[in-house]
């Protein structure tokens, strides 16, 4: 298969063109159904002879090419209209009937209902111009009312996703006119997901009660099912905790599929490079050190200990407090005593066969360096946050 991708190096295009490459050249195998064999990308500056080859050789089209913010309205019905009736003579001068996508508004759905835009009047005319080429010309066409799109884009342009993230990354001023403005979001790789279900025939359509999409297996319309219904402020008091993360080390919940999630990795796109790495506090003795890495706000902490050869650490028991012990370097006998019963068990472990110790409630224990020459380092878990008000450890040796 052939695609041809308009608007090849807009956000959508460029989300699009990279993972189309991975599925080409199988470093995606989550789509065993697809066979890409050329990927044409067409934008601004690629050539009518450019277009005129691959409209000839295309065997689907993403026409996601268009006009966001003209410096002339007039270049809204140029660019979402008049380039796609360009696209689509040349298609036909071929007799290319490969299934065309429309990257089209929910600006669109605006028109004559709620009020009226010369964006939305461009897309609604782009649409009815896709309609009538299918049907004239016995093609199947996938035209999607998209709303707000949240990918890496330029900041302070179209998108206030990626301006908000953008100035918070960067420490830069911003203003949240209305924190309680609700905004609908759909995330980059969700859509791209979509676009490859479109390929496979497996795409969701719709027809529009309102501004909302209601799915229709017969409807004229398609659309993508994932969105985000949030508010701005939402938005910007979890980058201001992403934002806290090198400080505190606490990463908020980001459950999977969660919007949070996929704005913390939009946020982290926008870093700049000098923020790539940053410090952790050492806490160093005589012994060697003992450093927090990560904190969660309800999944515990992980930390990672050094101990100097021959040196005993821990001594101590926990009443509810839990954690795992993986020595991931050097050699060590790690001892635990319950403190009703005496009983006593210990494990001798290594770096080289990695295995995860229990450090059980209501067991002391210690962790012994083996050698007399090398560093033990020790990666650490545990189940909540230390917390020095109520640290919940009792010396007690083992």
């Amino acid at each position: 298969m052939n695609i041809l991708v308009t608007g090849a190096k807009g956000m959508v295009g460029q989300a699009l063109v990279a993972n189309l490459k991975n599925i080409r050249d199988g470093k995606n195998r989550t789509r065993p159904a697809l066979k890409i064999e050329e990927i044409f990308e067409y934008d601004i500056d690629s050539t009518e002879a450019q277009l005129d080859e691959y409209c000839q050789k295309a065997d689907f089209v993403f026409n996601l090419a268009g006009v966001n913010r003209p410096k002339d309205n007039a270049e809204f019905m140029q660019g979402n209209f008049g380039f796609g009736s360009k696209l689509l003579d040349t298609l036909k001068k071929y007799d290319n009937k490969a299934p065309v996508m429309l990257s089209s508004s929910i600006q669109a759905t605006l028109i004559g209902r709620y009020g009226e835009s010369d964006y939305g009047k461009s897309k609604l005319a782009g649409e009815e111009l896709f309609f009538q080429y299918g049907e004239e010309n016995g093609v199947k066409v996938a035209i999607y009312r998209f709303p707000n799109l949240m990918g890496h884009s330029r900041p302070n342009y179209n998108s206030a996703v990626s301006t908000f993230c953008n100035a918070v990354a960067n420490d830069l001023p911003f203003t949240v006119n209305d924190r309680n403005a609700t905004v609908e979001l759909l995330y980059i790789d969700d859509l791209v997901e979509a676009m490859f279900d479109l390929l496979e025939g497996k795409e969701k359509r719709c027809e529009y009660d309102g501004l909302k999409p209601v799915e229709d297996p017969q409807g004229r319309y398609c659309y993508v099912p994932l969105t985000y219904t949030v508010t701005l402020g939402e938005i910007v008091d979890l980058l201001e905790q992403f934002k806290a993360q090198h400080d505190t080390l606490i990463v908020p919940p980001i459950p999977d599929g969660s919007f949070a999630k996929k704005l913390y990795s939009l946020y982290l796109s926008y870093l700049p490079t000098k923020d790539f790495k940053f410090a952790l506090k050492m806490n160093c003795d005589d012994r060697g050190s003992f450093t927090e890495l990560l904190k969660t706000a309800d999944h515990g902490q992980f930390s990672v200990n050094i101990s100097k050869p021959g040196i005993t650490k821990g001594q101590h028991w926990h009443n509810s407090k839990w954690e795992f012990f993986v020595v991931v370097s050097g050699r060590a006998l790690i001892e635990e005593r319950n403190i009703c019963t005496n009983e006593k068990i210990s494990f001798e472990v290594s770096g080289d066969k990695i295995e995860a110790v229990h450090m059980i409630p209501g067991w002391t224990h210690n962790i012994i360096n083996l050698s007399d020459t090398e560093n033990l380092v020790t990666l650490m878990w545990a189940n909540e946050l230390f917390d020095p008000n109520h640290p919940d450890t009792f010396f007690d040796p083992v």
